[in-house]
């Protein structure tokens, strides 16, 4: 009897050293849809491997790699100086890889009798310059915007690619997520947004021109719509082990593939 039980607690133990646990936290952009896909193809061929996922942000991302609480940060725009400098100073090695490319896609209501918007009105609306879409011809009614939250990787590069850097209206309304503003937008006649590929087919919604440019998988490999962007993994230098093969798949044509089908554009 002691020896089956030396038998199937060696067994239980040898299963326990088999299984592999990949944390991933970050970017609400990647981790809501794509990165899930992933890792449910992954799972398909890997069995063994299972996956902690949490989409709260690109700021958390980074911080987890940071504090070393995730195996993978996910991020929608590049880590800070500050960023950086934090990492260091524990002794982290922030290692960047481009997991795919994507657009921020300015989106109305789908009643709105506006097309589309200029970069310069874009840019009046977000600010807050602008509040009443009369001002840019549409319908007398005052402007609604609705923004991802501090936390956002998609927060701090629309205000670098759209907004010159400037502060967002004070009646600007944070989201916590792409789903929300898209729900919101939706909603609201008067509402204005902005999301990442992978969400611009929701009903409700439309998609707006910048100057004549919508964002596609063209015009965001050619640099011709203003608001492209690419995505990120990061992790404590080089990747090893799962999280060196997970980012590798990520990079496969399969992973690449999965990411074309979200809406995101492949980085091959």
């Amino acid at each position: 009897m002691k020896k089956l039980l030396l038998i199937a607690a060696v067994a239980l133990t040898a299963v326990s050293l088999q299984a592999q646990k990949l944390v991933i936290k970050g970017s609400d952009t990647l981790g809501a849809k794509l990165v899930p896909m992933l890792a449910e193809e992954y799972r398909a061929m890997y069995p063994d491997v299972s996956f902690e996922i949490a989409a709260e942000g690109s700021t958390t991302g980074i911080a987890a790699i940071i504090d070393g609480t995730a195996d993978i940060g996910m991020a929608s725009r590049a880590a800070k100086s500050t960023e950086v400098s934090a990492a260091q100073a524990k002794g982290v090695s922030m290692k960047e890889t481009v997991v795919c490319f994507d657009g921020i896609a300015v989106i109305l209501n789908s009643n709105s009798p506006l097309a589309g918007l200029s970069e310069r009105q874009v840019q009046q609306i977000f600010t807050g310059d602008v509040t009443d879409w009369s001002a840019v011809g549409g319908n007398p009614g005052t402007i609604s915007v609705y923004t991802r939250n501090t936390s956002s990787g998609t927060y701090s590069d629309f205000k670098k690619l759209a907004m010159n850097k400037r502060d967002y209206a004070p009646s600007s309304q944070k989201m916590a997520g792409n789903e929300q503003i898209v729900s919101e937008v939706a909603k609201n006649p008067n509402g204005i947004g902005y999301v990442g590929l992978a969400y611009i087919n929701a009903k409700g919604i439309k998609v707006a021109t910048i100057d004549g440019a919508l964002p596609t998988k063209e015009s965001v490999v050619a640099k011709e719509y203003p608001y492209a962007r690419p995505t990120f993994y990061y992790t404590n230098g080089e990747p090893t082990g799962e999280a060196a093969k997970f980012i590798e798949f990520t990079h496969s044509k399969k992973g690449q593939e999965i990411a074309a089908k979200v809406g995101f554009v492949p980085v091959k």
